[in-house]
């Protein structure tokens, strides 16, 4: 059941205005999300390359059997034939194509098959190899032809769901998985809602509209349409994935921001870092003053540091231009202040360890 092309254009009208600003504001969010949580722009992690490679490979894939040198044979287009014309004479045509003018088991299939204009109307919605080789189904029932054709549709679907769950499962990207894993909710979604149209698309088609077709051009041959748009939904489907991931694994788009327990974690180890180097600094400071010779090498060169800095603040230029910065670009008053709230800041601990509650302590 194809939608008039006015109805899509009265509705893109109408939504148009409302979900356009809308969408725009989504990326834009999406865009300056990584620069709001401090994040940076990192090279693409070789798991997510994996990811958006195998996602990259199995599009091309999709969009290559969407091309009509890999469609099925149309027995209609190949032989010039409208749909009316006698079976004898299109199969005729037919094996006038074919090499040493032999007929394929399906061509004969068909031709049995083509006594009725239903089972070419079928043939039409349904394609060659379910008219040819479905042992059950009739043209008086053609609902039966749509049950044996939904295996080889919905098998597209589900490779392709497969696909979709190895590229964001967490084995996979590892131990980026958060870039990945966040995709595979609305990915899924996005394929079942994929693979349900199409099974609508095509159970709801109206066959019988080819039956006033008296031209070849007037024929809509909707099973080459439908597998052309099939294939090339999944590969649109699997190519936006890709950017998705390569989006978030390098972080110039829908990051996902770190959670309070993470934060802290990180601030935890910051810390430990930094007390590292501490220690390490105090352990070599502490080495250096109990061993003789470190501790003339230490004196040694502060004293020739104290002698350079003397004799450099002696020079003229060096005076003048201290004497210029004290009296026109730095605020004196203002230093004095600001290292007096430091100091406090730094002594309010050793003043309340030793206030007058600890004084009492040490007395009693």
């Amino acid at each position: 059941m194809a939608i008039p092309w006015g109805t899509i254009k009265s509705l893109v009208i109408f939504f148009g205005p409302l979900l356009l600003p809308k969408a725009i504001g989504y990326y834009r969010r999406a865009r300056s999300a990584p620069r709001i949580h401090g994040l940076k722009v990192r090279p693409l992690p070789p798991p997510i390359t994996r990811a958006v490679a195998i996602l990259v490979a199995v599009s091309a894939v999709f969009f290559v059997r969407a091309l009509p040198v890999f469609a099925p044979e149309n027995v209609f287009r190949v032989t010039q034939s409208r749909l009316q014309i006698p079976a004898d004479v299109l199969f005729t045509r037919l094996s006038a194509l074919r090499p040493g003018n032999v007929l394929t088991p399906t061509d004969l299939s068909l031709r049995a098959k083509f006594a009725s204009l239903e089972s070419r109307l079928l043939y039409l919605q349904y394609g060659p190899s379910v008219l040819a080789n479905c042992p059950f189904c009739s043209s008086d029932e053609p609902r039966s032809y749509l049950y044996y054709a939904l295996p080889d549709l919905l098998a597209q679907h589900l490779f392709n769901l497969v696909i979709i769950a190895l590229a964001t499962s967490a084995l996979l990207t590892a131990p980026f998985s958060r870039a990945a894993t966040g995709w595979r909710q609305p990915a899924t979604l996005a394929a079942v809602g994929l693979a349900l149209a199409d099974v609508y698309w095509v159970a709801t088609y109206n066959h019988t509209a080819n039956a006033r077709a008296l031209r070849l051009g007037e024929i809509d041959a909707f099973y080459w349409t439908a597998r052309a748009v099939r294939y090339l939904g999944l590969a649109a489907l699997d190519a936006l994935l890709a950017l998705a991931l390569y989006l978030s694994g390098t972080q110039r788009a829908f990051v996902t921001p770190p959670s309070a327990a993470e934060r802290v974690e990180g601030v935890v180890r910051a810390l430990g870092a930094t007390k590292g180097v501490i220690s390490g600094a105090g352990v070599i400071k502490n080495t250096v003053l109990r061993d003789e010779e470190l501790r003339g090498r230490s004196n040694a060169y502060w004293a020739h540091e104290v002698r350079l800095m003397r004799e450099m603040m002696e020079e003229r230029e060096v005076v003048e231009g201290v004497n210029d910065a004290l009296m026109n670009r730095i605020d004196i008053r203002s230093i004095e202040r600001d290292a007096e709230n430091y100091a406090k800041a730094v002594l309010a601990p050793q003043k309340g360890a030793g206030g007058p509650a600890a004084k009492e302590e040490v007395v009693g």
